[in-house]
């Protein structure tokens, strides 16, 4: 196992941790906000940027964008099919949802500015199509034994995906690489413990996290065509965080006066 798949594996298993760490100090919905961001991909990409080079993660990043669609897909099919089935078909018909748009998406061969564009309008649009979930925060009880199950899903998966991609297709690797890793491990706990409630807030949290995500794909891969490594990565993560700050101030708005209008 070579020292590029290790790192890979334990940022995976950090990011799991700090979504169920978060999960458990504020609740459901913010440990999907976590999951959702780029806390895996960003570490990644700034290792390939010493490694392949500027072009290559840039091409990285146009293939993860195309993706985005089909992750918000996948939440929004988990969080509805968690309502009326067990964790195994509600996550199984994500992914499915997933592999099916990111098939799609990739062979539409999309012009890059309509490809961003999908890729930042995705998640709100991803948030307008689940389903209403009641905003219960507070800590989730989230025991030891359970967390380290997660990191042994997590990185078990992750394993599958990384190996597999390795010898697999260009189009079936874009695809691998970019399945929604703590989105599909989350609710395959939270489902059976919690109830379909919480996996809607969940899933609902990711959504959120993903505005953060497409932030800084589209700003790394506009970036690198203009700048060196190293600003075009330092622009993507201020890309991303800007994105996530704004997303939640608007929220902010929107939400009270959508509350007030219904109790009128």
């Amino acid at each position: 196992m070579n020292g590029a798949l290790l790192l890979k594996l334990a940022l995976v298993a950090a990011s799991m941790l700090a979504a169920s760490a978060a999960s458990r100090r504020f609740g459901h919905a913010v440990g999907g906000v976590i999951g959702g961001m780029p806390m895996i991909a960003a570490p990644i990409c700034a290792v390939l940027l010493v490694d392949a080079g500027s072009e290559t993660v840039r091409a990285i990043a146009l293939g993860t964008l195309v993706c985005i669609p089909g992750s918000v897909l996948h939440s929004v099919t988990v969080a509805w099919a968690a309502r009326i089935a067990p964790w195994p078909v509600a996550v199984g018909s994500g992914l499915s949802v997933f592999l099916l748009a990111g098939l799609a998406l990739t062979s539409l061969q999309l012009p890059v500015a309509l490809t961003c564009a999908l890729a930042l309008a995705a998640p709100a649009l991803g948030v307008l199509a689940s389903p209403r979930a009641a905003r219960v925060g507070g800590p989730v009880p989230v025991p030891h034994r359970e967390i380290v199950l997660r990191l042994v899903a997590a990185v078990g998966m992750a394993a599958v995906i990384i190996l597999g991609a390795d010898v697999l297709p260009p189009v079936a690797s874009g695809l691998l690489l970019a399945v929604p890793i703590t989105g599909t491990i989350l609710p395959c706990f939270t489902l059976p413990r919690h109830g379909a409630q919480a996996t809607a807030m969940l899933m609902g949290g990711f959504l959120m996290g993903l505005h953060g995500f497409a932030g800084f794909f589209v700003v790394l891969y506009l970036a690198l065509g203009r700048q060196g490594p190293v600003v075009a990565f330092v622009l993507a993560l201020a890309g991303a965080a800007a994105v996530a700050l704004l997303v939640q101030w608007v929220r902010r708005l929107v939400v009270p006066r959508a509350a007030a209008q219904a109790r009128e």
